[in-house]
């Protein structure tokens, strides 16, 4: 099991939309759709754990279009594939526990 997990909510919806090429306005976007409103990004927030993703290699610059205000698109790298699979499988272990004790 990898030492980073468990994931921080912020990270594991960042990992999550990025299973697709997105920037960093759209990842927001999509977080907060997606959670209806309970996960909503704030740029100093956002662009903080996209700085973090990028050094631990868990995603990459996909595209860097400087003729549209610098928006840079992200992916997920196969390491950011594993840990997020990783995140997923001990989560749904943990539902599992739940179930049996309720």
């Amino acid at each position: 099991m990898s030492q980073d997990l468990p994931l921080t909510e912020t990270l594991y919806y960042i990992l999550l939309v990025l299973h697709r090429p997105m920037h960093g306005y759209k990842m927001a976007q999509e977080v907060e759709t997606m959670t209806q409103g309970r996960v909503v990004l704030g740029a100093g927030t956002l662009y903080g754990a996209i700085k973090n993703l990028l050094k631990k290699g868990w995603i990459q610059v996909y595209r860097d279009d400087q003729d549209a205000r610098r928006k840079k698109e992200y992916i997920l790298t196969e390491e950011g594939k594993n840990v997020f699979e990783e995140e997923v499988k001990r989560l749904e272990k943990m539902l599992e526990d739940a179930k049996k004790a309720g």
